[in-house]
């Protein structure tokens, strides 16, 4: 009996006291996620670059 008690309070929440976005937030928060998502693999990839350069150069030292 709980877990029917439970789903039907879980149901009546998401039914009428949840307040869903619009598709225009829906498509704003998208776009936010994909520019943030972006920047954060730029940033990642001159990281890489930038490490791969300092340890040829510190390889090439010892060589």
């Amino acid at each position: 009996m709980k877990l029917k008690v439970y789903i039907e309070e879980a149901y009546d929440e998401l039914v009428h006291k949840v307040t869903w976005p619009t598709w225009k937030e829906l498509q704003s928060s998208a776009l936010v996620v994909m520019v943030a998502s972006f920047i954060i693999a730029l940033v990642i990839f001159v990281m890489d670059i930038s490490f791969e350069n300092i340890m040829e150069l510190i390889y090439g030292l010892f060589y």
